[in-house]
């Protein structure tokens, strides 16, 4: 796929489209506005790959030095690709590929010795294979094909630009999930699109004009999608997707005027929900970080040094915080709910600062029959995959939805502390 030439039509359309505006990039300039974030990667053991994976592409692309967790993560990621590169997500994989290629080192020579460019590619195809079965549902889910597209465009594997003409249109449903725009889905996805538009502009894939005005169109779309969902605190969409909406508005400012949005409100909004402790777990540290520094996915670059240092300050890794637990505790009471075709409800007495599984788990005691549930764990903290024996589905897009007030919630059961008198709901949806 990889020929190393141009269309001469399309000449003219290929240097109109090259952006013609710098990027909008801001980045914090006091160290100890991200050393919660540093204190929670470097204190967390990350036993599960996908948060090892985004630890390690985190703290090589701001160039944080720590050889310890270094080894450590690389560790880790090695013994997956060695013992069960095949029981890996497609978006896993290739989170491990920009993790191990950030820049040059020498853990970039496992992506070669394992040949994970070819697992990535055969997953790909995999993914696309069952969109074409399932109702144009994936295997995984948007946000990972994203990856693989990304991670392919990056390091020179084989993708069709025409299947992701296909399949990257900004109306697809898989952008959406329960009836809502995902921002880190978007821009996840303008991230790969803008490496493929450039990787047709520098000429290293073939260029169909058709296909680069699609690509052009799909990424000025998403990032209007992106910026509707910019809230009056400057976030966009939730704590959770702002920083990978950041890198996306940093690498597409082409595509919306200076006046649409304000890098530094939406930088201080982050700041502030890392004061309220939003990002208490590695991987949402570790996607939110590079933003903060300037730094987008699309900075990752096998052939570069890898970068000492972080901007002009130096970085010290904080000693972790010991909290000490009240002697007694208070308790609470909520109301909580499971909705299916018809709503179940139970009040639930839990200790104060228990998270939503907590109140799960107390339930499930009062009557199994109506509120046992099964969890899987994820980077993420514990995933609920079935209420009464009723399964979540990515082929049927069905899963748990979580909800507080009738309002969907955007943390999960594990993160979510409850309130006293709070109305939790578990609702079977569709996305």
């Amino acid at each position: 796929m990889r020929q190393s030439h141009q269309l001469p039509l399309v000449g003219l359309l290929l240097f109109s489209l090259i952006p013609s505006q710098l990027c909008e990039i801001c980045e914090v300039s006091d160290k100890n506005d991200i050393n919660p974030l540093l204190n929670t990667m470097m204190n967390s053991k990350c036993t599960e790959v996908t948060s090892a994976a985004n630890v390690l592409l985190s703290l090589k692309l701001v160039g944080i030095q720590n050889q310890t967790l270094r080894k450590e993560m690389i560790k880790q990621i090695k013994y997956n690709v060695k013992r069960r590169v095949s029981d890996l997500s497609s978006g896993q994989l290739a989170l491990i590929i920009l993790a191990l290629g950030a820049c040059r080192s020498p853990e970039e020579t496992l992506i070669y010795h394992y040949h994970l460019i070819d697992h990535l590619e055969n997953k790909f195809q995999a993914e696309i294979k069952n969109m074409e079965t399932h109702s144009g549902n994936p295997l995984t889910n948007y946000y990972q094909l994203s990856l693989d597209v990304l991670a392919l465009c990056l390091f020179d594997g084989n993708y069709s630009t025409a299947e992701v003409v296909k399949r990257f249109n900004p109306e697809n449903k898989n952008y959406y999930f329960g009836g809502q725009f995902s921002v880190d889905t978007g821009a996840m996805a303008v991230l790969a699109l803008t490496c493929v538009k450039r990787s047709l502009i520098n000429g290293q894939v073939k260029a169909d004009g058709g296909d680069l005005m699609k690509i052009s169109n799909y990424t000025k779309s998403l990032v209007e999608k992106i910026l509707s969902k910019k809230k009056r605190n400057g976030l966009i969409g939730n704590p959770y997707s702002t920083g990978e909406a950041m890198q996306a508005l940093f690498v597409s400012s082409d595509y919306y005027d200076e006046n649409e949005w304000n890098c530094q409100e939406t930088l201080n909004a982050a700041l502030m929900e890392i004061c309220r402790g939003a990002f208490n777990v590695p991987i949402a540290a570790a996607q939110v970080l590079p933003a903060l520094l300037g730094k987008t996915y699309l900075d990752v670059n096998k052939d570069s040094s890898c970068v000492s240092g972080s901007g002009n300050f130096n970085i010290s890794i904080p000693e972790p915080i010991i909290v000490t637990p009240p002697e007694s505790q208070s308790h609470i009471s909520v109301n909580y709910s499971v909705r299916i075709n018809e709503t179940y409800s139970a009040n639930v007495t839990v200790p104060d600062g228990s998270v939503f599984l907590d109140v799960m788990e107390k339930a499930q005691k009062i009557n199994y029959t109506i509120f046992c549930f099964t969890t899987e764990e994820t980077p993420w903290g514990p995933y609920i995959t079935s209420v009464q024996g009723l399964p979540a589905s990515k082929n049927d897009r069905t899963y748990w939805e979580l909800l507080s007030g009738g309002k969907p919630l955007d943390q999960g059961a594990g993160s979510y502390v409850v309130h006293n008198g709070e109305n939790l709901e578990v609702r079977w949806s569709k996305y």
